[in-house]
């Protein structure tokens, strides 16, 4: 079991592992919960937890809410339980390419035609990938290599008939249907694993994206088992995000990362409302009155953001020639007003650094 601890010191991310170990126990919510607890009180933190981010796994859910720790299940594993899932409906088309996989794995005279097959092709020498049944993405990164291979794959399974089942041509489509209907997952999921970066605030816009994303390509899907895939992606999302706005945790970090305000939100009356807690957060803290920790709505169940991302696209569309508008008087309110009249920060940059050169903060 290990432990990581993240925080903010002079407007840049740090990190730290605090421990870890063996955990030989029952992997019981109260066992992990003791367990937490314990780290967190050796480094003196127990008490400084403002969220808590971790797996899908339903032990692990109820440790932290045992605790009374504010919850966030991880986006990534959460689109890698969404994504094996719908990789379900493709799993004929799946078994074929990893029997073919594993025979250029173990023979050495189809390895060595393969490698002639690309270079007479003059294809780049590609060695086939194999998938991992428990990440998603290696199912992925085999559809990859099987497509820029396509006619060498062909050609060598021919030339020495080997024994291992022929993709048809409905087939191959099939597998380039999947591999670009799994595209966008796969930027999202390399994004949210930069460590250096801050990626809360870009869930609830990278969920949208997802969404509206296989919206569009359901639209243009011809082949049965890749429609399959995208009716069961649609219908998890569907159920695993439907909530994320009202997660106040996501909202407000959506909210005050200065590349999105009120951007974030597919509506106004969520934006207004997110605008509304926080300017209360900030007279609160005006007036020296603590803020008391709202528990999480579990709105998950379960570096890109630049040109070319499928995802990105939809908010850069939505922000081209959008125009922000402000309201209410209070200074409170004025505070965050100033915030977001000032122009959203490139989706490629860093939303911390504005902390250094904002007007809406305090200067030294």
């Amino acid at each position: 079991m290990s432990v990581t601890c993240h925080f903010i010191e002079d407007f840049r991310v740090a990190s730290c592992l605090l421990d870890c170990f063996e955990f030989s126990e029952r992997h019981t919510a109260d066992n992990i919960a003791q367990q937490l607890l314990s780290v967190a009180a050796e480094w003196g933190v127990d008490k400084k937890v403002v969220c808590c981010l971790t797996d899908n796994a339903a032990n692990v859910t109820k440790a932290i809410q045992t605790i009374g720790w504010m919850h966030l299940p991880c986006l990534a594993h959460t689109i890698n339980l969404v994504v094996i899932h719908a990789l379900r409906a493709s799993k004929p088309i799946i078994d074929k390419m990893k029997e073919a996989v594993e025979y250029f794995h173990r023979s050495t005279v189809g390895a060595q035609k393969l490698k002639e097959t690309q270079l007479q092709m003059n294809m780049e020498e590609l060695r086939l990938k194999q998938d991992c049944p428990t990440r998603w993405n290696s199912t992925y990164y085999m559809l990859k290599s099987f497509i820029t291979s396509k006619n060498a794959i062909i050609s060598t399974l021919a030339v020495i008939n080997a024994p291992v089942r022929h993709l048809s041509q409905e087939e191959w489509t099939t597998v380039q249907e999947m591999y670009t209907i799994l595209q966008p997952f796969e930027e999202v999921t390399v994004e949210l694993s930069a460590e250096s970066y801050l990626t809360a605030s870009k869930v609830i816009v990278l969920a949208r994206g997802l969404q509206r994303a296989t919206a569009d390509f359901r639209r243009n899907t011809t082949a049965a088992a890749a429609q399959g895939v995208i009716d069961s992606l649609c219908a998890s999302m569907s159920s695993r995000f439907h909530r994320i706005h009202a997660n106040h945790m996501l909202a407000d970090t959506a909210a005050l990362d200065p590349r999105f305000k009120r951007m974030a939100f597919h509506d106004g009356g969520t934006a207004d409302e997110t605008f509304q807690r926080l300017s209360a957060a900030v007279a609160r803290i005006s007036s020296g009155t603590p803020i008391q920790q709202q528990p999480a709505a579990e709105g998950l169940e379960g570096a890109g953001s630049g040109a070319g991302s499928i995802v990105w696209s939809y908010f850069h569309e939505e922000v081209a020639g959008t125009v922000e508008a402000g309201n209410p008087t209070a200074d409170a309110v004025m505070e965050v007003r100033a915030y977001l009249e000032e122009p959203l920060l490139p989706t490629r940059g860093s939303p911390q650094v504005v902390g250094e050169s904002s007007p809406c903060l305090p200067q030294a």
